[in-house]
């Protein structure tokens, strides 16, 4: 099957920007911000993954994702890991990753409710380049000043724990079962590809691998049934006669032949924990 390009879904947020990224047409003059742009299939709610660019003005809401297990127990389809790659951090950028010291459940739920959660998260610095594997369980937020780019299991399933007083709804019950409420842990850095391959495996599992790109002909074999996600950061390029440029994305599936002109740099996702 050939390439796809993908439709975008732009979704506003409060917390979004006005100024989004080269690739990316800003909001009207007065408009809503952007927070979000989702790369959908024709069929959104199939995939196994979903991609997404981040665009945060304003802290998000300290929150969690399920496991595949308990997120079936609530009749969603699977649960939620998620990765992101920063383009572009503003000094002093952070992300909350995990709590500095192991908290009980009911003490999770208890600083939820006053406010102390934001302060006793691990908020860590982030800068241009950095890459974050975030399994399910894991408390987190997202702070002010960062593009990103987000890959996820593919639900729209959050559990709010606490969003710095707004009036938006909160999951207690459903987040604090859920959660991990320990210090973070980064999956280990998985060994390095062979030079002649030319690629940078960033993750390995355990739901996707996450591979980057520099310029150049590759050709990618997926095993039959599996979908990539081919994702330029920079540049542009051809695969399998659908040219792509930064700030799109698009499908492949089988043997496809990759064309990335120089200085180009591809993101490359796929289901599964071990590497083409």
């Amino acid at each position: 099957m050939p390439a796809t390009l993908l439709a975008t879904k732009r979704v506003e947020k409060p917390w979004g920007r006005s100024h989004l990224w080269p690739g990316f047409a800003d909001p009207a003059p007065g408009g809503e911000k952007i927070g979000e742009v989702w790369f959908q299939t024709p069929h959104a709610g199939e995939p196994e993954l979903l991609i997404k660019y981040l665009f945060t003005s304003e802290k998000l809401s300290v929150q969690v994702h399920p496991t595949d297990e308990a997120a079936r127990a609530a009749g969603y389809p699977r649960g939620k890991d998620e990765a992101w790659v920063i383009l572009a951090a503003e000094p002093h950028a952070t992300i909350a990753l995990g709590t500095k010291a192991p908290m009980t459940r009911e003490e999770l739920r208890a600083a939820a409710l006053d406010g102390s959660i934001e302060h006793l998260l691990d908020w860590k610095p982030v800068k241009a380049g950095d890459f974050i594997y975030s399994r399910a369980g894991v408390i987190h937020a997202i702070g002010p000043g960062l593009t990103l780019v987000e890959v996820q299991q593919n639900v729209d399933l959050t559990y709010r724990l606490y969003d710095y007083g707004s009036d938006r709804e909160l999951h207690l019950d459903a987040g604090v079962a859920v959660s991990d409420p320990v210090p973070f842990v980064p999956l280990p850095t998985p060994a390095r590809a062979p030079a002649d391959e030319n690629r940078t495996i960033l993750a390995e599992g355990p739901k996707f691998v996450l591979e980057r790109w520099p310029a150049g002909h590759r050709v990618v074999e997926l095993p039959a049934g599996m979908t990539g996600w081919l994702i330029p950061l920079v540049g542009e390029g051809v695969a399998d006669g659908a040219a792509f440029r930064a700030g799109e994305c698009l499908t492949i599936e089988g043997r496809c032949e990759i064309e990335a002109d120089g200085g180009t740099d591809v993101l490359l996702a796929y289901p599964g924990n071990k590497r083409l």
